[in-house]
């Protein structure tokens, strides 16, 4: 709560009506900053539904706020499409930047920022997790993601896997609460750690560094150990199409090694 600016105290005091995601979560806050502005709920659940109405809201000169029940709204969430239809309409839209768990981790992480990129979730399963995490393997930039405590050391061995053990890392969890905690580290001694300590306590952001220069030209050995390791939930060809994404190599010169490896095994 202490996170919450002056600014937008007083936008959601002058509002006709607040869109919260759970009006039980944002009266809490609400009622600490002594706010008594109608809330209705928007979510993922009722957008479709509610907009209709809110469009109409907006029509008639209502002044309309969006909160989240955590962190920046349209980070992570489907609010996007509201501000879409508001463009669209001529209604004028405004933000009061706040806490966001992404640029937060990525300022205390002690990674490079100059650029990056925000994955967001990444799919809950291994094999969905690791073909997405190919696709951002070769981003010239950190890469940022959120992920459930209980999925966290399988979502980092597949990290390890895709983007390499060495490759520079932080967890962090719990921002800018009494319990944040960063942890540095490679990813092999990220996936080793939460191995031994468990699922961590609350909200987690893996921040990984930008590729090592030159890592984008492996040896004949990691070829091949990369190609074993996709090889075990990936067809053939697409086995290759991965590694080719990855690291420029020739998609036929792979695809021809993977094939050799399967009649080696």
């Amino acid at each position: 709560m202490g996170d919450i600016t002056f600014r937008a105290v007083d936008i959601l005091k002058r509002a006709e009506i607040i869109l919260c995601e759970d009006t039980r979560t944002s009266g809490k806050l609400l009622s600490r900053f002594a706010i008594k502005t109608k809330r209705i709920a928007y979510h993922e659940h009722n957008a479709e539904k509610m907009r209709p109405e809110i469009m109409d809201r907006l029509g008639k000169g209502q002044a309309i706020a969006l909160i989240s029940d955590a962190g920046t709204p349209l980070i992570n969430d489907p609010g996007y499409k509201l501000v879409r239809d508001c463009q669209a309409a001529g209604h004028s839209v405004t933000t009061a930047p706040g806490a966001c768990s992404p640029i937060v981790a990525l300022i205390l992480s002690g990674l490079p920022s100059d650029h990056f990129f925000y994955g967001g979730f990444l799919p809950p399963k291994s094999m969905a997790r690791q073909k997405e995490l190919t696709r951002f393997a070769n981003i010239p930039g950190s890469l940022i993601f959120l992920e459930s405590p209980r999925r966290l050391a399988a979502c980092l061995r597949d990290m390890a896997d895709c983007l390499g053990a060495e490759r520079p890392a932080a967890v962090t969890r719990e921002l800018t609460k009494m319990f944040e905690e960063v942890r540095p580290g490679t990813l092999g001694e990220l996936v080793a750690h939460y191995d031994e300590a468990g699922a961590p306590k609350g909200e987690v952001v893996i921040v990984v560094g930008p590729a090592p220069a030159g890592s984008n030209a492996p040896s004949a050995d990691e070829v091949d150990d990369r190609l074993r390791v996709l090889l075990q939930s990936n067809r053939t060809k697409d086995a290759a199409d991965i590694l080719a994404r990855e690291t420029g190599l020739k998609k036929r010169d792979l695809y021809n090694r993977a094939l050799e490896l399967g009649q080696d095994d």
